[in-house]
């Protein structure tokens, strides 16, 4: 365990907005998103001696994460469940929604059309900032094929936000 606990949970903590918006990118609804980020952290907190100081703890956390998801995603696959459409009750409003809010609807649809890895690439290269190698290091990955599922998403995304009405 890290001889500077306290510190590491304040670090976790500052990264809870990037940790949700990460799971948003990979999960379809915002519980789906809370609930991937609650199980992040909790992993992260109990195995706290896999972490080595001094390195990306937001790579770290964001590693956990893509890999609680892909087991949440194998452990529905298993129950037979079924993913549902996010409720759009999040969008309804009093009829005024902006151009701006119908804009981000549109983008988070599109990506919530993409593939899981492309998903993650998006994530964390196009929202999150990271460099194709940091993603590439997170997700466990050569740096080529993070390049090359960045390029094969935003190829993806034009041709799905071509349609804009």
């Amino acid at each position: 365990m890290p001889a500077n606990l306290p510190e590491l949970r304040r670090e976790i903590a500052d990264l809870l907005p990037r940790l949700r918006r990460f799971g948003r990118t990979l999960a379809h609804s915002r519980e789906d998103a809370d609930d991937l980020v609650q199980v992040a952290i909790e992993k992260a907190l109990t195995r706290t001696e896999q972490w080595t100081p001094g390195t990306r703890l937001d790579s770290w956390m964001f590693r956990i994460m893509q890999n609680a998801w892909i087991d949440e995603l194998r452990a529905r696959e298993r129950r037979g469940q079924t993913f549902v459409p996010e409720e759009e009750g999040d969008n309804v409003g009093d009829g005024k929604a902006s151009g701006a809010q119908l804009d981000a609807l549109l983008v988070r649809k599109a990506v919530a059309r993409l593939s899981d890895e492309h998903r993650a690439v998006v994530g964390m290269v196009l929202v999150e900032g990271l460099s194709y190698q940091e993603a590439a290091e997170a997700l466990g990955v050569p740096v080529g094929t993070v390049t090359s599922r960045v390029a094969r998403a935003r190829e993806a995304l034009q041709e799905m936000l071509g349609e804009w009405p």
